[in-house]
């Protein structure tokens, strides 16, 4: 719910028509997480086009094309209807048209998520770009779309969480704002009227370390120490009793690494890691091979019929060997850094519970570390085993659940 704007908030919604910063070229809006910058700047972006131009075209941009329709959309129009915004979309071409008070504008929508995704929006001509989570996207991507703002008068909107200092867009943008004429806001949790104090302290128990610094400070800083360092004995609970809802097995796959496999149970609409299964080869003094593989997992599971396998992407012979043995796999997404963050989310809302009965994945939350040698957000290549299966799992569950609030949207005539 919007209880009104805040001052910084203010600003962005102000800024491009404000005699002080309209000629700037660019916005930058960064900060800590729920500080309120999306809303805004989707609210701002909108209204600035409809002022600005007729028959024009503008590219609205984000981690994935979900991510935009779930972050951007979803929130803002909305507050556009109320204003007497007209919105037609086109779901299968990722086309949004705007119609407001006598004028009509093109919106497309584009996800950045690898390199190769600056070929979508390659030869079009826009006259001004909205990049949400900017920093997530591929610099490639960025620097496309940037440059496909070739309108007279055109601006480009940037938003995004911190990262490291050494990030190409803290340096290339950030750094050099005044140099690329681009205004700078930073918000806090407390530019967000929408929070209330209660919730802001309680996100900062919630974090320590190094997302602290980034999630609720908005600081760009080089993580250190322990990934997860938020994880203590008070997220550790002994299984529930079953029946469970549903259950699902993820696997990193090993042969002269370790291998783990982490058995997981649904009840209530949470998923705890009841049982694992972990192999370390040079240790045992033997290889498995894929058949024994199969076996080791299918004695984890006990007889339970698995919703699904979430797998290693790059193990094809086991992926192979599951198939055959009728096991329903999918192979599991690999963004370390994206899915180190999803899962961190994922644990502190105690929405995935690790069990008293898995001890190597509790070994591992003590040693995985992040690299400090790395130059860039890396975690070291050791004791990661289990911590992978279990952001396999994670990346997979978020990703079911925002495919489903995008159903949602859509079955209620959102979009």
């Amino acid at each position: 719910m919007i209880r009104g704007f805040s001052p910084k908030q203010k600003q962005v919604l102000t800024w491009w028509c404000d005699p002080r910063t309209r000629n700037r070229e660019a916005v930058i809006c960064d900060g800590a997480v729920r500080s309120g910058k999306t809303l805004c700047m989707g609210l701002s972006f909108f209204c600035w086009a409809m002022a600005s131009f007729q028959k024009q075209q503008f590219a609205l941009c984000g981690r994935s094309m979900g991510s935009v329709r779930r972050n951007l959309l979803a929130p803002v129009r909305p507050l556009l209807e109320e204003l007497g915004f007209e919105l037609e979309e086109r779901l299968s071409r990722n086309l949004l048209t705007v119609r407001f008070a006598g004028r009509e504008n093109t919106f497309y929508l584009f996800g950045g998520k690898d390199e190769a995704s600056a070929a979508a929006i390659q030869g079009v001509t826009l006259a001004g770009v909205l990049l949400d989570e900017v920093a997530l996207m591929p610099r490639s991507f960025v620097e496309q779309a940037v440059a496909r703002c070739s309108v007279e008068r055109s601006k480009v909107w940037f938003s995004c969480n911190p990262e490291g200092p050494g990030h190409w867009f803290f340096r290339e943008w950030i750094a050099r704002r005044e140099e690329k004429r681009a205004l700078y806001l930073h918000f806090t949790m407390w530019d967000n009227p929408s929070l209330s104090r209660e919730t802001i302290l309680r996100y900062q128990r919630q974090f320590r370390g190094s997302f602290y610094r980034r999630f609720v400070l908005g600081e760009w800083t080089t993580p250190e120490g322990l990934v997860y360092d938020f994880f203590g004995p008070d997220y550790v609970q002994s299984p529930p009793e079953e029946p469970m809802e549903a259950w699902r097995v993820s696997c990193d796959y090993g042969t002269v690494n370790p291998a783990s496999f982490g058995l997981w149970g649904r009840q209530n609409g949470v998923w705890y890691r009841v049982r694992e299964f972990y192999f370390d080869s040079k240790k045992e003094g033997c290889q498995h091979t894929d058949g024994e593989y199969v076996r080791d997992l299918q004695k984890l599971a006990g007889g339970r019929k698995l919703q699904r396998v979430i797998v290693d992407p790059s193990a094809a012979s086991f992926l192979e060997a599951l198939r055959r043995e009728g096991f329903p796999v999918v192979k599991a997404k690999n963004d370390v850094l994206s899915g180190i963050r999803t899962t961190a989310e994922l644990l502190r809302q105690k929405r995935i519970v690790i069990c008293e009965d898995c001890p190597d994945i509790l070994r591992e939350f003590g040693l995985y570390r992040w690299d400090q040698k790395a130059g860039t957000d890396r975690v070291r290549k050791e004791f990661d085993h289990a911590m992978d299966d279990m952001r396999y799992f994670a990346a997979d569950l978020a990703a079911e659940t925002h495919t489903a609030a995008a159903v949602g949207f859509v079955e209620r005539g959102r979009f």
